[in-house]
Parts: structure tokens; sequence; C-alpha cells
């Protein structure tokens, strides 16, 4: 049997050693291919328990594992690099290079992965797969970022997120912009493109009308 795609166990984060708990969580899972929805309000956590999960930050206690690998086990290079790898991040300012065309950004993930660039035979055209399936006008394609709508920019930042189809995808309050049904219509064709590609999906939000669209919902409280 596989292990999760992710694996939190008896969680405990503190920012220094003097300070109190600002983040506890006992047990939480996902597994490959299936999508959690995590909300609670500002200050209870959600970005924190986002960058564990990316082995950006590491716990005081408990442990964060990513398919089976236990990321407080690896060197800082070496989390950079499982990173690159396995995750696939929207961020949400999308976070998106101004000056690159559309294309050049959603490529990126594959110049600085070979491990996603080796699981797609022919990278530009999977790129322009994934836009198309996003709903992004192809005439876009070699228009700078910088020149995009917000909506617009929106899509490029989850193909850059699922190119090389990374078994981890993480999206970090990313329609806080749209109008909800925008909002919907972006989940649905996110959550579609994941499962193609066997993804677990770790999708933030406020609006708690989303957590319908996603297997299991987890709330955390301040």
């Amino acid at each position: 049997m596989n292990p999760p795609a992710i694996a939190i166990t008896n969680l405990v984060f503190r920012w220094r050693p003097a300070d109190a708990f600002c983040l506890e969580l006992a047990n939480a899972t996902v597994d490959a291919g299936k999508s959690l929805f995590l909300h609670g309000p500002s200050g209870s956590g959600k970005s924190t328990l986002l960058n564990l999960i990316g082995g950006v930050l590491l716990p005081a206690r408990g442990s964060v594992s990513l398919l089976g690998q236990a990321l407080g086990e690896l060197s800082a290079s070496r989390r950079d690099a499982f990173r690159a790898d396995h995750l696939g991040f929207i961020f949400q300012q999308f976070n998106l290079i101004p000056y690159l065309s559309v294309l050049d950004n959603v490529l990126l993930p594959c110049r600085f992965s070979a491990r996603r660039a080796s699981r797609v035979s022919e990278p530009e055209a999977e790129a322009r797969r994934l836009l198309a399936g996003l709903d992004l006008d192809p005439a876009l394609l070699g228009r700078p970022a910088a020149e995009l709508s917000v909506g617009q920019q929106q899509r490029v930042a989850a193909a850059r997120a699922l190119i090389g189809q990374p078994e981890i995808l993480i999206a970090d309050e990313p329609t806080s912009a749209l109008d909800a049904e925008r909002q919907a219509a972006f989940v649905e064709l996110l959550l579609s493109e994941a499962q193609r590609a066997g993804s677990a999906v770790v999708f933030v939000s406020h609006d708690l009308r989303l957590a319908t669209h996603f297997d299991h919902s987890l709330a955390l409280t301040a």
C-alpha cells in the first residue's frame, strides 16, 4: 500500500523556543488524488501549516511526511529539491514573473526540476494543454504576465503548479480576488486537472461555500 501524499502526526509549531505554541494539530492525512479544504480565521495558522507541509518550516514537535518521506529528516537543500520535484504551489498573489510570457511562466517548474520535466514528453505542448483546460485564451500565451487580468493570472499560476504532474498541489487562497461564480468555476477546473494528474490538493480559503467541492475539510481555530 502506498503511503499518504501528506501525513501529519502530533504537530506542534512555535516561532521561537520561548514562545507559546501557535499551531497544534494531532493528526491529518491526505491520500493521493484526494482534496482537502483548509479554513479558519486570520491568525489560526493556515499559512504556517502550508509552510510546514512545504518544508519551509519545521515543527517543534511531531512530524510532517510527504509521500512517506519525513521532511524533518532532510537537510534544507534536500527539502528545497524535494519541494521542487513533488509540490506545485498556487500563491494568493500568484507570484508570476511579470516580464516573462505566459508560456515561459508555466514552464518554469520543468526548468527547476528534472523530475517534473521527465514526466512531460513535450513541455510546451503540455503547458498549452493545461492553459486551454483552464480556459485561458491561446492568444495570450506570448503576452507578458504583467499584462494579464487577475483571473488570467490565476489560471497561469494554476497551470504552472500543475505542469509535470506534482504529487501534491497547495493553493493558498488563490480565489480571494474573484466573485463567487468565478471562484466556483475555477475550483472545478483546478480539481479536474489535479484529478487527471492524480495530485493530492490542499486548498485554503475563507469562503466556506467552496468546501463542498472537496473530499475533506479541516478547520483551524485561532
